[in-house]
């Protein structure tokens, strides 16, 4: 894995936030990061952090894997948060997804706790559930990359898709 010259410049801004001996610190601000820059974060990645941080890999992938914001692989173009928490949920979140990954061709058949995104088979799409997105009164609600959209039923998903196709 090859870092770019500007993340290494925002990972050492990120860092000279802590004092030196609470470098670790900069851990989280880190993952954001490169995350941003390739879209997961890899085992690569993680051996790049803990050597940023002087720390041991073991304790960059324990953040990695508690926080479910962090992907571990490659998502789609387009990547899908549904909301699931119990304003959603009861507003059909469940079926919004099942139409969702219907029309864009995505089997959910595999996905786990550890392996929550599924890609679709052209990789033009990716789906995960997400905790509350914060709009419990207009749910079931979804992300796409950073647009928010909101009462996405399942006869609206196939209009929500074509505007990334």
């Amino acid at each position: 894995m090859e870092i770019p010259k500007e993340l290494e410049k925002s990972a050492d801004d990120a860092i000279g936030h802590y004092p030196p001996e609470e470098k670790r610190s900069a851990a989280l601000p880190l993952l954001h990061l490169v995350q941003q820059e390739f879209g997961f974060i890899n085992d690569d990645a993680i051996s790049w952090v803990a050597d940023k941080l002087a720390v041991e890999p073991i304790k960059i992938l324990e953040l990695v894997t508690f926080y479910p914001g962090f992907r571990q692989k490659a998502p789609g173009e387009y990547h899908i948060r549904v909301c699931r928490t119990l304003s959603c949920a009861m507003a059909g979140c469940h079926k919004t997804m099942e139409k969702i990954c219907e029309i864009a061709g995505i089997d959910r058949s595999k996905v786990s706790h550890h392996d929550p995104i599924a890609v679709s088979s052209d990789g033009k799409f990716s789906i995960e559930f997400a905790e509350c997105l914060a709009s419990c009164g207009t749910g079931p609600v979804c992300l796409v990359g950073d647009d928010f959209h909101e009462e996405v039923k399942p006869e609206n998903a196939k209009a929500l898709l074509q505007q990334y196709k």
